[in-house]
């Protein structure tokens, strides 16, 4: 059986006292949360604290984002793997629609970056999506399929997923209040199980592949319920503690 896991994609917010209250507000209600891993990704600034915070709780630490680079040198502004794993994150987001559209990073900078994480232990999300505009022109399957393409034509590039997570987050349904119905979601799930399975059948039954679109407590059970949806990447609604422990508790 799958794993099921809920990750909350925190962005660019937080203040130290903000943080402090959701964490302790996520800690005390966790028990709600019986089987569903559940792991929060604050920006990099506060991933001292939160790892504190964390410590004795079922809640694991993620970040939002790593460099391709290996081990130590002149990148201004870029956090390495080793670096994020010396404050014990368990998992990190790449190739988030944010990064690939406002940023420009490319499939194959995306494909560097989860390679990178795996290097130093950590479990990659490794995020798919498409734009409304290629939905509309029937062009989800063969960008979704491009996007794992550039993992797969590595040597053993499907192989990794037995140690990673995808992420289908349809890039129209994000803090759009749109969000891809269970049905929706269910279609694109499905190919991508299929397309790993074309590489490495075990390994497509295996992996856990999330939903993130404006993912809510009152339609998380819905879009969990769908066989090859197992759990979500939320973004705003992780900001509130009731919301994110109700939408994690739907995982279950």
């Amino acid at each position: 059986m799958r794993q099921r896991l809920v990750a909350g994609n925190w962005k660019m917010h937080g203040t130290r006292d903000g943080v402090k209250a959701l964490i302790g507000e996520l800690k005390a209600g966790i028990d709600r949360v019986k089987t569903a891993q559940v792991a929060v990704c604050p920006p990099y600034v506060f991933l001292p604290e939160v790892r504190d915070m964390l410590q004795g709780s079922a809640i694991a630490l993620g970040a939002q984002d790593v460099c391709q680079i290996d081990g130590e040198g002149a990148y201004t502004g870029e956090v390495s793997a080793a670096m994020l794993s010396e404050f014990d994150c368990r998992y990190v987001i790449v190739g988030h629609s944010e990064r690939r559209h406002i940023y420009d990073e490319s499939d194959t900078l995306v494909v560097e970056k989860f390679v990178a994480a795996r290097r130093q232990g950590l479990t990659p999300i490794l995020c798919v999506g498409e734009t409304l505009d290629q939905r509309e022109s029937d062009q989800t399957e063969k960008v979704i399929g491009d996007q794992l393409e550039a993992l797969f034509v590595l040597e053993h590039g499907a192989d990794q997923l037995a140690h990673a997570v995808i992420a289908y987050e349809p890039v129209w349904a994000i803090g759009t209040g749109r969000t891809a119905t269970p049905d929706q979601a269910q279609e694109v799930h499905a190919f991508i199980r299929r397309k790993v399975a074309d590489y490495n059948p075990a390994i497509a039954e295996q992996v856990a592949i999330l939903y993130g679109g404006s993912v809510k407590a009152g339609n998380a059970a819905d879009l969990f319920a769908m066989a090859d949806i197992d759990g979500g990447l939320i973004g705003g609604a992780s900001l509130k503690a009731d919301e994110f422990l109700a939408i994690c508790a739907a995982a279950d």
